[in-house]
């Protein structure tokens, strides 16, 4: 019975090796035929400037990410209050892995068109222990810092 298992994940390997190898000799083929223009059959944006932006989106992410960890740690009057929502303590392991996860999804809410964000914020911060009066007080203050920092 082992040994089946065993086999089996072989054989879906080889018919993922098998499907990129017949994949990589078609391109070849259309290589051969069509000259350098076979990239046009691949990419729809040939003489776009992709090459030459590759990567500008993933750089503005990280300095996002990281002003964000940075001000999330620092002693504003914002970022404390924050953390005293989260209910963590500095020292703490569980602080620093629940500051990256907020830290990661406030990113990807400053990523939202501006009128979303506080809404995005909101719902981030919402919990059973707090008023949605001291969320929404408290969303507010952190998409200004926020705004101020970015």
């Amino acid at each position: 019975m082992a040994n089946q298992r065993e086999t089996n994940s072989y054989t879906n390997q080889v018919d993922e090796f098998t499907e990129a190898l017949a994949t990589a000799r078609k391109m070849q083929e259309d290589w051969l035929n069509y000259g350098i223009n076979f990239i046009h059959i691949y990419v729809e944006d040939a003489h776009g400037d992709w090459l030459e932006t590759w990567g500008d989106e993933e750089i503005f992410t990280s300095s996002v990410l990281s002003k964000i960890k940075e001000f999330l740690i620092s002693d504003d009057n914002v970022a404390l209050r924050l953390r005293r929502h989260l209910g963590d303590d500095l020292q703490s392991v569980e602080c620093h892995r629940s500051l990256f996860d907020i830290a990661v999804n406030l990113e990807e809410c400053w990523q939202y068109p501006t009128e979303q964000r506080l809404t995005a914020i909101k719902h981030l911060l919402a919990n059973d222990k707090n008023s949605e009066i001291a969320i929404l007080d408290l969303a507010n203050s952190l998409v200004q810092k926020l705004s101020e920092i970015l």
